[in-house]
């Protein structure tokens, strides 16, 4: 009689078991990690208008035509930034993000206070903030 080669269907079910229940486990990891990239992403698009607030208020200017005066462009491909004309020594720049709905119109605001230094808070989860950007 010949021996019989193959996986029973029982084999089979459990190795689909396995690999159904390591993607249960894989998947909001993978969903976290990418909202947090997408947060780091927006920051990065908005750190730039620091330096160029900076410098149009030691240049004495307290107007500006948009946030393109600031270096920055919006809407871009991680946020849309909240248009600012008035300069202040206490002035913020706001991003509005766009990406999975885990980070989707949540915010990302830098403040300046009057000594020059800034400061980042976010509306995210802290879990996803990245690092001196605090979450809620």
């Amino acid at each position: 009689m010949k021996k019989q080669q193959g996986f029973t269907l029982i084999e089979l079910m459990i190795v689909v078991a396995i690999i159904a229940i390591l993607a249960a486990i894989a998947l909001p990891m993978y969903q976290d990690y990418v909202a947090k990239s997408q947060v780091t992403a927006a920051l990065a698009e908005i750190n730039p208008g620091k330096a160029q607030y900076e410098v149009a208020l030691n240049e004495g200017k307290t107007t500006i035509t948009g946030i393109g005066d600031l270096g920055l462009k919006s809407p871009t491909n991680r946020c849309t930034i909240t248009p600012i004309t008035a300069l202040s020594a206490t002035g913020t720049i706001v991003c509005t993000m766009k990406g999975n709905t885990q980070v989707n119109t949540k915010t990302i605001t830098l403040t300046r206070a009057t000594d020059g230094s800034w400061s980042c808070a976010t509306t995210v989860l802290a879990k996803h903030a990245p690092a001196g950007c605090p979450g809620v």
